[in-house]
């Protein structure tokens, strides 16, 4: 079974499928190795414009494959440090690519799921999707960056009370919360989401891939902002899409960006 199925469409969007359903979706060896590959490639694939990510069946994804926990043996704690972080970097290395990445939460994402979920920078639910963190009712602290994707997306207090508590909220409490952007009624969640997608391969590659960094570097203040636009924008001014965006424009046809 390919625990990962990879769906490239001719617009540059690229649909990766989380394909465990008799396992909800939770995160095998075999699948986090599939996914840095997989996103390893995505990293310098000048074709890919964004990435979607959603879960085959019922679930988005039920988090990681605890079952190894009761057979850890003798493991220190440097030993489990280490494996755990290798882990976490592995998946939450979709947060470093380029290009803007969607989250479709199809149902529950559970733990690490969740935070695979937010981890990228649009995220949409399904109405009913359950969104939990109950690492704590599992006798666990909190991993998968949860401490921080939770309150940076959600707030604080949102994120001290499903961290907490463990409890779960819908998809529609999550877009409600401000924790996801939107929910969609289940059959309308994937076509929606692919549609926002296209339209956001459809803008020009340059300005998009620094218009993501410029929102996820956070600026500290106004002058900040105004340092980094007076460079970045330049850079698109002298690009070959934004003579094509202006052409388009004044000749009120859709434009034809090729990403130089």
């Amino acid at each position: 079974m390919n625990e990962l199925l990879i769906d490239r469409h001719d617009d540059g969007v690229v649909l990766l499928t989380l394909n465990r359903p008799d396992r909800r979706n939770s995160m095998t060896d075999g699948m986090t190795a599939a996914w840095a590959e997989t996103i390893g490639a995505l990293a310098s694939d000048r074709e890919a414009r964004c990435l979607v990510v959603t879960g085959e069946g019922s679930a988005f994804s039920s988090g990681g494959d605890l079952s190894w926990l009761a057979e850890r043996g003798d493991e220190t704690v440097p030993a489990l440090r280490d494996r755990m972080l290798a882990f976490y970097r592995t998946w939450l290395s979709i947060a470093d690519l380029e290009i803007p990445t969607i989250a479709a939460v199809n149902g529950p994402a559970v733990g690490a799921g969740l935070c695979v979920a937010l981890a990228c920078d649009l995220v949409y639910a399904a109405d009913e999707a359950k969104l939990l963190a109950p690492f704590t009712s599992l006798g666990l602290h909190p991993g998968m960056a949860a401490t921080y994707l939770l309150p940076s997306r959600g707030g604080i207090n949102l994120a001290r009370e499903l961290l907490l508590t463990g409890r779960t909220i819908s998809g529609q409490e999550a877009a409600r919360e401000g924790l996801i952007n939107r929910s969609f009624p289940k059959a309308d969640l994937l076509p929606k989401t692919l549609e926002i997608a296209r339209s956001v391969a459809a803008n020009a590659p340059i300005a998009t891939r620094l218009t993501k960094i410029a929102l996820k570097t956070a600026h500290n203040d106004l002058d900040e902002a105004l340092k980094w636009e007076s460079l970045a924008q330049p850079v698109t001014m002298t690009s070959n899409d934004m003579l094509e965006g202006l052409t388009a424009h004044r000749e009120r046809r859709v434009p034809k960006f090729t990403g130089s």
